[in-house]
């Protein structure tokens, strides 16, 4: 059997599953709820892709009750509302890093979905944006980058609600990113062996 990360997105890369995912990020859904949120998908296919999504552990079942003479399945995402302690992280499978993960951007992706489906958007107004950046770091300056958003975030965490605060979502991910490809050893000073030139 296949446990390489690329097998859980390609397993996610499903239209019919993304939506499932989607409906299912960040709160609990019933077989009956996906149905009514994906009227358009026959039964059946829902079906199939939810035991798919099931099976590969996309998706969990929290809880199984009865309802009307049948057992009832409640769906989450895995380790929905769960930050991971160390000694968990530490015992974590490359195949856990990658349902949690594929989990985290589907939940990114519903929430922003749910975004662009608002009467009003303006992404200035609201504060919206995304954006990748590569950061040249040290170790020792990513331990101190590391700190300093940890004393620039933790009193912003301790805020309650109120009635002039708005909820807002700030999701990070950092990991190390590939080097780019040096050129070919002689070719790095000299002309570009693809590019024409005078007639």
């Amino acid at each position: 059997m296949d446990n390489s990360p690329s097998r859980w997105s390609d397993l996610a890369l499903h239209p019919v599953r993304i939506r499932i995912l989607r409906a299912v990020a960040g709160t609990r859904r019933t077989t009956r709820d996906l149905a009514a949120a994906l009227p358009d998908v026959p039964q059946a296919s829902l079906y199939r892709h939810l035991a798919t999504l099931v099976r590969t552990g996309l998706i969990e079942v929290a809880e199984e009750r009865r309802a009307r003479g049948t057992t009832e399945r409640v769906y989450v995402l895995p380790g929905q509302g769960v930050t991971p302690d160390a000694a968990t992280l530490a015992a974590a499978t490359r195949e856990d890093h990658a349902r949690w993960f594929t989990a985290f951007v589907s939940s990114l992706l519903s929430e922003f979905s749910r975004y662009l489906e608002r009467d009003h958007l303006d992404f200035t107004a609201d504060g919206v944006g995304y954006q990748q950046l590569v950061l040249h770091l040290s170790d020792a300056e990513l331990a101190r980058f590391a700190q300093d958003l940890s004393k620039l975030l933790l009193p912003l965490i301790q805020h309650e609600p109120a009635a002039d605060r708005v909820p807002r979502l700030l999701a990070t991910v950092l990991l190390p990113a590939d080097l780019p490809h040096s050129p070919p050893t002689g070719l790095a000073d000299g002309p570009d062996p693809t590019t024409k030139g005078p007639a």
